[in-house]
């Protein structure tokens, strides 16, 4: 009873010592003197209000009062950076491993992806060295499987392509998820389970991201969580025990000790990359099994829910706008004369600008995931901001919160910083007036103001950024996404014509990736009904037959 006794005190004076720590540490903040809205909650700050941001539009309203860079409040009234500016976020994002994800954010992810080896949820030394194969020949040997699997999807006439990604070119395990007639395959339940509808927002999610004992004790749907992962894992190592034999009987039939992983006949799904990578690399460099497990479960979660719901968000707008619809079916229409080559049809589809413009656009309007976090792990450090001038601004740089002129944003070790990649894209001071509208024409000649967003892929936000100074944290498989976008676009928008009831009002959620729900049906969870049927004949096509 003594040693009882004597092990919940040590455990709660652990508890009150880390707690402590953070209302100093919070205390001391250099932050604090930024400006910022009002905290309606001393304990959970602006979490609340900030859950449904994405209905609200009220990071657009924050940063017109306050401008691009302020603060916002989190767990007992922490202070958090909220930068929208394109000098500081550059910095931020461009020194990647000084500036990690939060630990209580990488926990999270940990908790979908199966672990803290994945390229989501790994940080310095292990992330440096886990480099899957994304070249671009590498990617050519794949495409036969997404235009086969968007083929399928159009043929069975699914009233949502939520799950277009080709899971079997990642790790040669075949879902069935396109399948009519299969809705009992084990590893698309677990997932199912893992990526479930987007969360409320609750006291008790909050305090579990700073007493992480509370995440055990406190776990809604907890065996069925544990139940879900196990599957997860036992796959798993079930596909890795598998592709291993079939490496190393391909090396030892070869007689080499390494294989070109574009050229080899067998095993081009990712899986078998990594494994041969590992296999023949020199040992510093080699992958243990969790850490492959923890690439299987990141990318399946990277492909599920953010190349999916970018998918969706993409038709969502084109129902919203059919005149750009029907635009763009005519300009795929115009490539039915390669449709008996698949490589030159492919060539032509990515080479086809005014697809490539609606692709982009969705991607800024739509960002699958809306915002990212980092933490400063540096013990000081004055992150710079745009100090050009303007008519409203003619000595550049921000005020704070005493009115002082800054040009540069003081933080401490462990400060939390929040970069809204949605609010970003679909700023109205980079886009103009209609940057929340539709409109793929503004990408012939984008505003110059936008080549100041650092950007990986067409000054957006959408998959981070383009130009790492010390440490990359960008988006590794966004030429994989932009492929099977692309041919999976072309293929349904040839010959489906999508539309939506008027009355529909479609909401976002978050959790995670962004997520299209109908506001009068939230209990039914994420969906996007949509009418689908075969697109009318015009001068430029046959009338397709399905």
């Amino acid at each position: 009873m003594f040693l009882l006794l004597c092990i919940l005190v040590l455990c709660a004076l652990y508890l009150s010592s880390n707690f402590i720590r953070l209302l100093v540490r919070q205390a001391r903040s250099p932050l604090r003197r930024l400006p910022g809205p009002p905290s309606p909650s001393f304990f959970m700050g602006n979490l609340g209000e900030m859950h449904d941001q994405e209905n609200t539009n009220l990071l657009a309203n924050w940063q017109a009062k306050y401008g691009p860079n302020f603060t916002y409040r989190g767990f007992i009234g922490g202070c958090r950076l909220m930068t929208c500016d394109p000098v500081a976020v550059a910095h931020i994002l461009g020194n990647a491993y000084e500036y990690p994800k939060p630990d209580f954010v990488r926990d999270s992810l940990a908790t979908m992806a199966a672990g803290h080896d994945g390229l989501l949820t790994s940080e310095g030394e292990m992330h440096k060295r886990q480099t899957p194969a994304f070249s671009y020949s590498h990617l050519q040997s794949l495409t036969p499987i997404f235009w086969e699997k968007a083929d399928q999807l159009r043929d069975i006439w699914l009233q949502l392509p939520e799950k277009p990604v080709p899971t079997r070119v990642c790790f040669g395990y075949h879902f069935n998820s396109l399948s009519t007639c299969n809705t009992t395959n084990e590893l698309a339940q677990a997932f199912s389970v893992i990526f479930s509808t987007a969360r409320k927002f609750r006291v008790m999610t909050i305090l579990q991201v700073w007493f992480p004992i509370l995440r055990d004790l406190f776990r809604r749907n907890n065996t069925t969580m544990v139940t879900a992962t196990e599957t997860m894992r036992r796959i798993g190592l079930e596909l890795v025990a598998e592709r291993q034999r079939a490496v190393t009987d391909e090396l030892l039939e070869k007689g080499e000790k390494t294989v070109d992983g574009d050229k080899t006949i067998l095993g081009k799904d990712i899986l078998s990359v990594l494994i041969r990578s590992s296999l023949t690399a020199s040992l510093p460099q080699q992958m243990a099994i969790p850490e492959i497990l923890s690439q299987i479960s990141t990318f399946i979660a990277a492909g599920h829910e953010t190349t999916s719901n970018a998918l969706s968000w993409c038709l969502y707008a084109l129902v919203n706008s059919p005149k750009v619809q029907k635009q763009l079916r005519r300009e795929l229409r115009q490539l039915d004369g390669a449709r008996d080559d698949q490589g030159k049809l492919q060539d032509a589809v990515m080479r086809c600008e005014y697809l490539d413009w609606v692709v982009r656009e969705a991607l800024r309007l739509h960002a699958p995931v809306t915002s990212t976090m980092r933490v400063c792990m540096r013990d000081e450090d004055e992150i710079p901001v745009d100090t050009s001038s303007t008519p409203s601004n003619p000595t550049g740089g921000y005020l704070d919160r005493h009115g002082i002129r800054r040009h540069t944003i003081r933080v401490k070790k462990h400060d939390i910083i929040t970069i809204p990649i949605q609010a970003i894209n679909n700023s109205e001071q980079i886009w103009g007036a209609d940057a929340k509208v539709f409109r793929p024409e503004r990408w012939a000649n984008p505003p110059s103001c936008s080549n100041s967003i650092p950007g990986l892929y067409s000054n957006i936000l959408t998959f981070l950024n383009g130009n790492p100074t010390n440490g990359n944290r960008a988006c590794i498989g966004y030429k994989f996404a932009l492929l099977e976008m692309k041919i999976f676009l072309y293929v349904l928008l040839r010959d489906l014509e999508f539309t939506i009831d008027p009355a529909t009002v479609i909401e976002k959620r978050v959790n995670v990736v962004t997520r299209p729900f109908v506001k009068s049906e939230p209990h039914l969870g994420n969906q996007l009904p949509l009418y689908i049927r075969p697109a009318p004949s015009d001068s430029m096509g046959p009338t397709p037959q399905l």
